[in-house]
């Protein structure tokens, strides 16, 4: 403050330059410090779902998926759909993405949840307002642990040929993998790669980190219900909303942060939602 008193008008705005230059740098620093998470600083899986819904539901889930695709473009990080199920109109059932890149299980672990889309709907006739819902998922890259140990008695894996585009070696050949653990009905699939063995491995990945993820919620129900806790399951579950008509909004329902660029979210400005909870989380556990 002396320093600004004390400037004349030309160095009063060059001061002002370098603690905006400043203040987005601590902004940029204070985000990592929220990211020190055991899997924060590595790769991972997204997984987006359409919800009920039908024709309507997939097509918000193929819009999900656009977004994060240019999310991550944005980020610099590497992107590639290693399983895909298309809607039988349009849109996507379900979409498997693998994401390469510093701190990306960190950031888009935040955006786990439901997300539910409001707009006049393209396939009604008479075009009426719609409500939608898709699911993403987001799970850590995990090559090894420790924590969960599989026995290989317990998979089944189905091999069947790639669907979709991917060249014609890929959809002639029986390279595409479905592992199903038997014990917990959990069953994780893989069929970008023209190797049987590679698309194996990352499904094998895909499997371990969910493994982990269900240990983690069951040691977490436990803790809670020792609490005495009296959240519901599905408390929480909607994360954001994006509303198309009557009016132009995206709201987070976890931090209220809201913005009325529905265009610029949808073509993957996430990074406020994200970094507004990355900051909630610490205090709501």
């Amino acid at each position: 403050m002396e320093l600004a008193e004390q400037a004349t008008q030309g160095e009063e705005a060059e001061l002002m330059k370098e603690y905006e230059k400043i203040a987005k740098e601590w902004e940029g620093l204070e985000t990592q410090l929220y990211l020190s998470g055991e899997f924060d600083t590595g790769n991972c899986y997204l997984t987006v779902s359409g919800g009920a819904g039908g024709t309507e539901a997939q097509d918000w889930a193929s819009m999900l998926l656009r977004m994060y695709l240019r999310y991550c473009e944005r980020m610099g990080w590497g992107t590639e759909v290693i399983d895909k199920t298309d809607g039988q109109e349009a849109g996507i059932k379900s979409a498997t993405v693998h994401i390469k890149g510093e701190m990306a299980y960190g950031n888009l672990k935040c955006e786990r949840g439901t997300h539910r889309l409001v707009r006049l709907s393209p396939f009604n006739a008479k075009n009426l307002r719609q409500t939608s819902f898709a699911l993403v998922e987001v799970l850590p890259e995990i090559t090894e642990t420790t924590e969960v140990e599989i026995d290989p008695g317990d998979l089944r894996i189905d091999t069947f040929r790639a669907s979709g585009a991917g060249g014609q070696h890929v959809n002639k050949t029986s390279s595409a993998v479905r592992i199903t653990h038997m014990p917990t009905g959990i069953a994780v699939a893989c069929q970008n790669d023209r190797s049987q063995q590679r698309n194996r491995a990352q499904a094998m990945n895909m499997l371990r980190a969910k493994l982990l993820e269900k240990k983690r919620s069951e040691q977490e129900k436990e803790k809670q219900s020792l609490k005495g806790a009296t959240k519901s399951a599905d408390f929480g579950q909607q994360i954001r909303s994006y509303v198309l008509h009557p009016y132009q909004m995206v709201k987070d329902l976890r931090t209220e942060v809201e913005t009325s660029d529905t265009e610029g979210v949808l073509d993957g400005d996430l990074q406020q939602f994200i970094e507004a909870e990355l900051r909630r989380s610490p205090n709501a556990k």
